[in-house]
């Protein structure tokens, strides 16, 4: 069994592409075949390799590894198509020469006027034949003598064309709405069908999983395997990926591309898991598995035909849970990035990622994507006491004496305690508050969490105080935003008071 994917580098890899890439995938892997990545790049304007380089990237990030590729040779190359401009032209001779294809002069002007009368006519817009009748010799002769003609297939008259889909079925349809398609254009580049014809035959490939928007293209392509005695693939034509208001996925709906994706801070597992289950379930309720469960699961039989919707609320689902079984290492080195833009990092130390490291279980189970953790940290680096008591909020809350009286206890009992409070000196800490000052409860948390953040909410006082501790005796440079101890900050609430 061999599989492709076959993307135009002329743009980011769109979700709905990446799908089709994986559902490939995940059949080679699954029935231990082979997967070729193929690149289309005959649109000479609009195909460059920093886009093939970041096709390349991002299918590497998902995990979608190839056997046969651009840089990787299993004998079937070259593996773009610009590569193979020869090969296209060789085949297309061999189609004139035996009359399934023929020199086309029409002018786009002789064209626009054939389309504008058919659709006048009722008729369905398709190439009217106009050059068919041409003696092939005097063709091929203008065509020595300089003028410019495209090489259109010759379709058969009066015919059904019948192929078998193996999401939807059988699939039959009438020569009689097909106008011949052009094969070579008279830069004597390949048109789309018949480049993936020939490459498709010639690379060995058996099987053909796209996106539904090709099926009007496969009865061209079955007639262009006939016309040389070549086997065609099995064809499966998956539904499109449509946004939530069951319009088909585009930028308005937000992220479309695998690299924005990414740099919201989503993980590859997640995204891949989730694409799996746009038009395929893996059966027993089983929903989130890692990628080899799922190529092990994978089938054509159980892909549905109708169309699939992207949720990026259930996106951020996967994506939650695999955040909380990713390595806290791991998480931390990818964190780094979001820092730096939120101005919180630079180049963090190896001390710095130990420490970022050591905070990302109070990230990971209260974030949906990892762009939002300088959110979840900025209560770390914070702490300006002079901006918590220039809000009206704040100074309400400690106009009472007892809030006052808490937050006079904190400062003085964390200037006797040991510098660095983890969980259980910082739970000590509070209990000697509580005995002072007779507070519990919020009456006795909530100031302490003011008088060491400045903020109401954010995460557990118990993990959140050590963390800033440990920032806070980082060595300098660390790397990192300068951090103020608990210590001097509840000393200067304190004052402030």
């Amino acid at each position: 069994m061999r599989l492709r994917f076959a993307p135009s580098p002329t743009g980011h890899l769109h979700v709905g592409n990446a799908r089709t890439a994986l559902f490939n995938w995940l059949l080679a892997r699954g029935q231990r075949g082979t997967f070729v990545l193929r690149i289309e790049d005959t649109d000479r304007e609009r195909s460059t390799l920093e886009s093939e380089r970041t096709i390349f990237d991002d299918l590497r990030w998902l995990g979608l590894d190839w056997d046969e590729g651009p840089d990787r040779d299993g004998g079937h190359g070259p593996y773009r198509q610009s590569e193979r401009l020869e090969i296209y032209r060789s085949h297309a001779a061999e189609l004139l020469e035996n009359s399934h294809a023929y020199y086309c002069f029409c002018t786009p002007e002789q064209l626009e006027a054939d389309r504008q009368a058919a659709s006048a006519a009722g008729l369905p817009p398709r190439y009217s034949g106009r050059c068919r009748a041409i003696d092939p010799a005097k063709a091929a002769a203008r065509v020595a003598a300089g003028e410019s003609a495209v090489i259109r297939f010759r379709v058969p008259d009066q015919r059904d064309v019948a192929f078998e889909d193996a999401v939807r079925g059988r699939v039959v349809v009438s020569t009689e709405v097909i106008g011949d398609p052009v094969l070579m254009r008279s830069d004597r580049t390949p048109a789309y069908n018949f480049a993936v014809v020939v490459d498709d035959a010639l690379m060995g490939i058996t099987q053909v999983i796209r996106g539904e928007d090709h099926i009007s293209n496969t009865p061209r392509q079955v007639l262009i395997y006939e016309a040389f005695g070549w086997t065609p693939p099995r064809f499966a034509h998956l539904s499109l990926v449509l946004g939530p208001d069951h319009a088909p996925l585009s930028k308005r709906h937000g992220a479309t591309s695998v690299a924005e994706f990414r740099e919201k801070g989503y993980l590859p597992e997640a995204l891949v898991n989730y694409l799996a289950l746009i038009g395929w379930s893996p059966g027993d309720r089983d929903e989130l598995l890692p990628l080899d469960e799922l190529a092990r699961r994978f089938s054509l039989g159980g892909v549905s035909h109708s169309a699939g919707v992207f949720d990026e609320e259930k996106l951020a689902w996967a994506n939650r849970h695999y955040l909380k079984l990713a390595e806290p290492v791991r998480l931390a080195a990818l964190v780094v990035r979001y820092l730096r833009k939120a101005g919180l990092a630079t180049d963090p130390s190896p001390a710095a990622i130990a420490w970022l490291a050591s905070v990302m279980p109070m990230v990971s189970g209260a974030v949906d994507r990892l762009d939002q953790a300088p959110d979840r940290l900025h209560l770390v680096f914070s702490g300006n006491v002079a901006a918590a008591l220039a809000r009206e909020e704040v100074r309400t809350e400690f106009a009472p004496d007892a809030a006052r009286g808490v937050a006079r206890a904190l400062a003085e009992d964390l200037a006797n305690a040991g510098r660095l409070l983890d969980r259980e000196l910082f739970r000590a800490a509070a209990q000697r508050v509580r005995d002072r000052t007779g507070q519990k409860g919020r009456g006795l948390f909530h100031p302490i969490r003011v008088a060491l953040t400045g903020e109401a909410d954010g995460p557990e006082l118990d993990l959140l105080v050590p963390a800033i501790d440990r920032a806070a005796e980082l060595q300098s440079p660390s790397g990192l935003a300068p951090v103020t101890g608990c210590r001097e900050r509840a000393a200067a609430f304190a004052q402030a008071l």
